[in-house]
């Protein structure tokens, strides 16, 4: 089969999360799609940041943020904390909001999952930053909760693709990690 190039602007679909922070001594969201985890142990997250939002000041400010894994019934509120920005518009009171142990980090009692992390480092780069977060706590509803572990059909998280800047939600289950390919290994 042929390939073609269809640009560098693509990317596999990535998780959409509201990313907390306080900013001017209130609370502020913003939703982000460019997030990963960034280590193990302790356990790290990474999310890239566009240099010109307000968020990036309230994390630089504070040294702490939140991750927020919204469902897909907060689509619309999770858009709109993209949409506009926290320098001129109060975004405190869209959501419920709770702190956990570094008191810092709003949070959002209506995301059935949430992070508050302790930023470890920021990586400048020619139109992001890069903030690396060290997670402190992990908040979950019980209900996304099964035999201990998330649920994440229960969870219902958000997906964005690119170039296409789409939602999507979680899609079928389709194998075990690090046991799929155990039939290939050569014995």
């Amino acid at each position: 089969m042929d390939k073609k190039q269809i640009g560098s602007n693509f990317f596999i679909p990535m998780p959409v999360v509201l990313v907390g922070t306080q900013a001017a001594g209130k609370a502020n969201f913003m939703a982000v799609g460019w997030i990963t985890r960034a280590n193990g142990n302790p356990p790290m997250i990474a999310c890239g940041i566009g240099n010109h939002h307000y968020t990036p000041k309230g994390i630089a400010e504070m040294k702490t943020f939140s991750v927020n894994i919204p469902s897909s019934d907060l689509l619309e509120k999770t858009d709109y904390c993209g949409i506009v920005s926290g320098e001129k518009t109060d975004k405190s009171q869209v959501f419920d909001l709770f702190y956990g142990s570094l008191e810092t980090a709003p949070m959002i009692r209506e995301c059935p999952v949430t992070l508050e992390c302790r930023l470890v480092q920021s990586v400048l780069l020619p139109t992001h930053t890069l903030f690396i977060g060290e997670i402190a706590g992990v908040y979950a509803n019980g209900d996304v909760i099964k035999d201990g572990k998330p649920d994440f059909a229960a969870i219902d998280p958000l997906f964005l693709t690119m170039p296409d800047n789409r939602y999507w939600t979680l899609g079928k289950y389709a194998g075990d990690a690090w046991s799929a390919g155990k039939n290939l290994i050569q014995r």
